[in-house]
């Protein structure tokens, strides 16, 4: 039986930078940097260092020739926070690319691109 999602993997075009979004803009903690020393290197972050679910960055050209059968799209990333207004200001003054707050049957939710124009959403959760 699953517990629960321990990690998403994010395949993208430059490791260092997708990490300095994450930590610098989003407030992301790097837990870990790993390299194999055989050119697989990959980079975790998260929320906070205890949480349950992390992001971990991957080489998506280096991914791409191990398994070209391999989808290499980025996941649709639904984050909680629980002030909706303080975060979406937080990422404006931190020159990240926002949508509009707008109201859903779920709650208010906005979108926001990382670094390489992905987008992902947040929405208010308590």
């Amino acid at each position: 039986m699953i517990q629960t999602l321990g990690q998403v993997m994010l395949y993208v075009d430059n490791q260092e930078e997708g990490a300095q979004f994450w930590s610098e803009k989003f407030g992301f903690t790097i837990i870990a940097e790993e390299d194999n020393g055989q050119g697989m290197k990959w980079i975790e972050l998260a929320p906070t260092t205890d949480a349950e679910t992390t992001i971990v960055l991957h080489n998506k050209e280096l991914i791409a020739k191990m398994d070209p059968d391999l989808h290499l799209g980025t996941p649709s990333l639904m984050f909680y926070t629980k002030d909706l207004d303080a975060f979406y200001q937080k990422l404006q003054n931190n020159q990240v690319t926002v949508g509009e707050i707008v109201e859903m049957p779920s709650g208010r939710v906005f979108n926001f691109a990382d670094n390489e124009n992905n987008y992902f959403a947040v929405t208010e959760r308590a």
